[in-house]
């Protein structure tokens, strides 16, 4: 199966959002403890555009099912050439390969981005993306210990990092 993804609209937000949302309850994906509204996201979503840090969206049977996004690390101008990469699925997405394409893809376009190093915050008991990021080449960068709690349980953080080839 051929990957298709496109850049997101705002129209994709409130199906980026709801898949996002889906994730809160696992305490696998993200740190946020209650799910978010779309209004909250909408700096998030404009901080993104297809030139630099894109978020795409993948459609499946009529509806946005994935999405994945660029996304400044730090914010300071010197780390200009350094992205975050967040993938989310859908439910019924999830354990078909798609997160793996996307992640491919991801890769594949960083170069052409101006991104030579890309970074991957990951739970420490995610195991299921730690595979697919290490599978990919991304090595453990860093560890912040117990920094979240999550359902009173403290989880550590984990930095994957990979850096690319410049393109020509």
């Amino acid at each position: 199966m051929s990957l298709s993804y496109r850049d997101a609209t705002l129209d994709d937000l409130p199906a980026i959002v709801a898949i996002y949302n889906s994730t809160v309850p696992s305490r696998q994906v993200t740190a946020d403890l209650e799910p978010v509204s779309v209004e909250s996201r909408l700096a998030w979503f404009h901080a993104h555009g297809p030139a630099k840090r894109p978020l795409w969206v993948v459609e499946g049977e009529g509806r946005v099912i994935a999405w994945l996004s660029f996304s400044d690390f730090y914010g300071r101008p010197a780390y200009s050439h350094t992205a975050e990469v967040s993938i989310y699925l859908d439910e019924a997405a999830r354990g078909k390969g798609l997160g793996k394409q996307l992640l491919a893809a991801s890769l594949e376009a960083a170069p052409g981005l101006g991104i030579d190093t890309v970074l991957g915050f990951i739970f420490g008991h995610n195991e299921a993306s730690l595979r697919l990021f290490r599978s990919f080449g991304f090595g453990d960068w860093g560890t912040l210990p117990r920094v979240a709690v999550l359902d009173g349980v403290e989880r550590d953080l984990l930095i994957l990092g990979r850096r690319l080839e410049p393109s020509a």
